[in-house]
């Protein structure tokens, strides 16, 4: 399979010049394209930071993020912006979708941003939302969803600039079962139908039981990385 993320010798220390705190410690791992990949290990081993670098959200303090052969980390503040609009989709805890916005609006907000021609905006955010089940609320409003409805236009919006893969930062740590298994439902099918590359933490064990594969961490280091 064709490796999508390329991470080596990764560091991240917060708070170097007082009392350091070693979040991320030497982290050597390879994703390939398809994969779905479950991050998980106890509160503070460094999972959502660790997701944090590889999509360009915090800086490393040691090592490199290859994405498409490209070196994150070199990236210029402008040319990560457009980098992460470009190739990496995002799913986060809390939704963070945009208030004032329609369902429909929130999806088609990154396509906007990359200057798509409106028929075909239009054509993917049908598309989407169909295929998250939700395409009867393209112009219901967050707060006029239930929170995994919400969590599901958030997957919408991460596919909809068809991004090299999709970090999935504790997707389902705010729904309840029904919610989560739906959602998971709807990524595995995305991974099995589309290829998409799932890259989770989480410490939901409802993920893990989906995950093909689990890496470990404790303490910022990987302690297991296995296959199923």
């Amino acid at each position: 399979m064709k490796e999508i993320i390329k991470i080596n010798n990764l560091g991240k220390v917060y708070n170097p010049d007082t009392v350091p705190v070693h979040a991320v410690r030497d982290i050597n791992l390879s994703i390939a394209e398809g994969e779905f990949t479950a991050i998980v290990g106890p509160s503070g081993s460094g999972k959502s930071t660790l997701l944090n670098l590889v999509g360009g959200l915090d800086v490393a303090t040691t090592g490199n993020v290859l994405i498409g052969g490209v070196d994150i980390m070199q990236l210029s503040e402008n040319e990560l912006i457009n980098f992460r609009l470009n190739n990496i989709g995002f799913v986060f805890q809390a939704y963070n979708l945009i208030p004032v916005l329609s369902a429909k609006e929130n999806v088609e907000f990154i396509m906007l941003l990359q200057k798509r021609p409106k028929a075909e905006i239009d054509n993917r955010v049908s598309e989407l939302l169909a295929a998250v089940g939700l395409g009867d609320r393209m112009k219901s409003r967050p707060t006029e969803l239930s929170g995994g409805q919400q969590q599901r236009v958030a997957v919408a919006r991460a596919l909809a600039s068809k991004p090299k893969f999709v970090l999935a930062d504790e997707p389902t740590a705010n729904l309840d079962t029904q919610s989560a298994e739906s959602l998971l439902d709807i990524m595995e099918r995305l991974n099995a139908e589309e290829g998409m590359t799932f890259l989770f933490s989480t410490h939901d064990q409802r993920v893990v039981n989906r995950a093909r594969r689990v890496v470990n961490l404790v303490d910022g280091s990987i302690e297991s990385d296995i296959r199923k």
